[in-house]
């Protein structure tokens, strides 16, 4: 029994020890032995790897895509009150996750990256006016993401991406703006009904010039011969109309008739 007892136990021990001696460097991260608290400068990659079991610990370092976001308060150059939220997308670099971790530590991000998202915030706002912006907020992000670049890359920290989600003013200066805004829609719509005026007005003088030039056209065809036609026309008709009886009453001395000019 006493034996039983001993073998179990040993058997148990060295299960204990293999299942130890064993680790595993997840996907999307890289490992690094740690031997009674010093880190190793051998960076593994994902896989199993064996360890000296309880002396030796593997710690991993996340080399996927990460996000940082930040609220940051300033003032703009035009002493415009303004608050930024950036979104900052990262990854570290695996060759130097171990200068990364022994230098800096797991809590590099408060550190390292919160603090300079802030100071570089402020400095690129407070070279814009409130509404450049606005109005130029790509070129403000391209900026913070060359400073910020620029800045972590001291510490082997690669920027992605960089998203300024919002800005935010002072109650004071949105209605500065919301009352501009409806100044230019009318100050356009009053330049839009001006230049519908001055073309309609333009139209009229076409039609009007087109009016004059056909009137004058007709009179230039109208002549002594094709009014004496147009009077012979008119008399031939009222003939076709006649019934043969004379009028009762005449006044003047024009026939009702030209009966020369019908015989000509």
């Amino acid at each position: 029994m006493k034996w039983i007892i001993s073998t179990s136990l040993i058997l148990l021990a060295a299960l204990i020890v293999l299942l130890n001696s064993f680790s595993t460097v997840q996907y999307g991260n890289v490992g690094l032995y740690k031997t009674f608290g010093k880190l190793s400068d051998k960076v593994l990659e994902p896989g199993v790897h064996l360890r000296v079991p309880f002396i030796q610990t593997i710690i991993q370092v996340n080399t996927q895509v990460a996000k940082a976001e930040s609220d940051t308060s300033a003032s703009s150059k035009d002493l415009q009150p303004v608050s930024t939220h950036v979104a900052v997308n990262y990854s570290i670099d695996k060759a130097s996750a171990y200068n990364l971790m022994n230098n800096i530590g797991g809590a590099y991000d408060n550190i390292i990256i919160a603090p300079a998202i802030q100071e570089i915030v402020k400095e690129v706002t407070a070279k814009y006016a409130a509404e450049d912006l606005i109005a130029k907020r790509d070129l403000v992000a391209m900026e913070i993401q060359d400073l910020l670049t620029k800045r972590l890359a001291r510490y082997n920290l690669n920027v992605n991406d960089i998203n300024i989600v919002n800005f935010k003013f002072s109650d004071a200066f949105n209605q500065s703006i919301e009352a501009k805004q409806v100044a230019q829609q009318q100050a356009l719509k009053a330049e839009n009904d001006l230049k519908r005026v001055q073309i309609e007005a333009q139209q009229k003088v076409a039609q009007a010039q087109a009016e004059a030039e056909s009137l004058k056209l007709k009179k230039q065809e109208v002549t002594p011969e094709l009014v004496q036609l147009k009077q012979i026309e008119v008399q031939e008709k009222a003939l076709e109309k006649w019934d043969g009886r004379l009028p009762t009453v005449t006044g003047g001395a024009t026939p009702f008739i030209d009966v020369d000019s019908l015989t000509k």
